[in-house]
This record gives structure tokens, sequence and C-alpha cells, in this order.
């Protein structure tokens, strides 16, 4: 059965002073029309994705390449996410308060206060009370942490 996927992919262009408009056209013709795609940030192109699937890391890879196929060459995967994530992050997703997530048990933290997504879902469902009740609507952005964690791995192996 199709589960969906919330996931976000990160990626460095060659040059910072690429055409935004092409860019866009490219993705469009690629078929990435159903990403929001992030071009603030000089030299780096975001593009948040949801999507359907059997599993999230098939589903990831497939807008990875169509994205790939679409961007300048010597364009490069920096990221996806969500893998390591703040405890905002998580309240925001969330839609509940830092503190409302500051309460609960959480995992421990990995590297610099950030925590494994993949591992947050699990602790917060055994938890009773508001958090638990708003995992259900973040259930797709959590569900594509582990995916997003074994590709980062992937990529921190082949830097």
């Amino acid at each position: 059965m199709a589960e969906e996927f919330e996931f976000d992919l990160v990626f460095a262009l060659p040059r910072k002073d690429l055409d935004q408009d092409a860019i866009l056209d490219a993705l469009f013709e690629v078929g990435c029309d159903d990403a929001v795609v992030g071009l603030g940030a000089p030299g780096l192109v975001g593009l948040a994705f949801t999507r359907r699937g059997e599993n999230a890391e098939e589903v990831i890879a497939s807008a990875m390449k169509a994205a790939l196929s679409a961007l300048p060459e010597g364009t490069r995967l920096r990221e996806v996410k969500p893998d390591l994530v703040s405890q905002g992050d998580v309240a925001a997703r969330l839609q509940v308060s830092r503190q409302a997530l500051q309460k609960r048990e959480l995992p421990p933290p990995s590297i610099g206060g950030l925590y494994r997504a993949s591992e947050m879902f699990l602790i917060l469902d055994a938890q009773p009370g508001k958090v638990k009740d708003a995992l259900q609507n973040a259930r797709p952005w959590f569900a594509s942490a582990p995916a997003a964690q074994r590709i980062n791995a992937r990529l921190s192996l082949d830097a």
C-alpha cells in the first residue's frame, strides 16, 4: 500500500549566478512540478516534496534523479531532510510549543543538540498527550526520516 512521504532535497549548484527562472522551468519539465522550490540562498536550491510510494528511499531517489537531470551539470546533493532536527523543527512540524516537547522524554541528542528525526517518532508516540495526538499529522515527515538518514550517511562517505 502506498504511503505518503514528506522530505526536502538540498542541492549545491555549481555557480551562484544561474538563471532562477530557467531552473524553475527545467524542474517543472522533469516532473518536479509538485515541489516547493526555494532559491533564497545563493548557490543552493531546496525542493520540498510530498509524494506517495511504497518505500521512502525509492520515492526520495526518484525525486533526486529527476531534479538532478534538470539542474545544471556539476550540481550535487548536499542533504536530504528530515534527518538531524532541532526541538524547534519537531515542535513546528507537530504544531506544538517547544515547551510542550521539552516536557516529554526525548531520545539523546546526536550532534550539537540536534536529534535524529528517525528516533523521535517512536519515542513520542509511546507517550500520551497533545504531542502524541499531533504526531499523526506529521507521520509523512517522520516516515521519510530513516531513508533521509541512510542517504545522508552515503553522501558523507562519498564526500
